[in-house]
């Protein structure tokens, strides 16, 4: 089944060739060549995803992301040049869901659309998930400890809601770059560490010995059972 796309893209090359080919996959796409008209046109026509350009007049792509994160959980990918994993962790934690470097392949793009359409609401879990005295809110990317928000950025969320949707399971840092960011990056790895770090800071009463998220040596990270 197809879905609703917006494709934001000042170089009308570019948005309509990505048109053309995300269309023979069966969706139904739409364009906007400047950050005000794409940001217009997402809260007109409620895409299920956005793929938005980050160097735009008008808005940069980067605006226009803050912006929409703050009214809607609408799935994003990011394309720009920009290539260190500096820039693709602000467009992260700015609330992308993915993040494709240019020059990239149609059928490189089709295949990130297809995994991010496949994390959409649904298919990410219940809508509220209570483990001890953290509550997670699916619909809002809100979470809370005893009631008090946490200020978690975007991966931070996506990386706690995997581990705790499945209390007990290990996962390998590989694994958690697939299953809750969607990257595949070189590097990537190491930077999982950094995010696990941060998370503890905010969701643990003892980062250095955590309760939530512990880390299985040579393995990965888990969401303990017994909480």
């Amino acid at each position: 089944m197809g879905h609703r796309i917006l494709v934001v893209d000042d170089d009308s090359n570019t948005a309509r060739l990505v048109r053309l080919y995300l269309q023979k996959e069966g969706h139904t796409v739409m364009e906007a060549h400047d950050g005000e008209e794409g940001l217009a046109a997402a809260r007109e026509k409620r895409p299920d995803l956005i793929v938005l350009d980050i160097m735009m007049p008008k808005m940069d792509g980067t605006e226009v992301c803050r912006t929409l994160r703050q009214e809607s959980d609408v799935a994003i990918i990011m394309l720009t040049a920009r290539t260190t994993d500096e820039d693709k962790l602000r467009g992260l934690d700015i609330g992308a869901d993915d993040y494709v470097t240019k020059p990239f392949s149609p059928s490189e793009l089709a295949a990130r659309v297809r995994a991010v359409l496949r994390r959409l609401p649904g298919e990410r879990g219940p809508d509220i998930l209570t483990r001890g005295d953290l509550k997670l809110d699916f619909r809002r990317r809100d979470a809370f400890r005893a009631d008090e928000p946490l200020g978690l950025t975007r991966a931070e969320f996506k990386l706690l809601g995997t581990l705790a949707l499945q209390p007990g399971r290990v996962y390998s840092r590989d694994q958690l770059i697939e299953k809750a960011l969607g990257m595949d990056f070189e590097g990537y790895e190491r930077t999982i560490d950094a995010h696990i770090r941060n998370l503890r800071r905010k969701i643990e009463s003892d980062p250095a010995h955590p309760t939530y998220v512990k880390t299985v040596y040579g393995a990965g990270y888990v969401f303990a059972e017994d909480v």
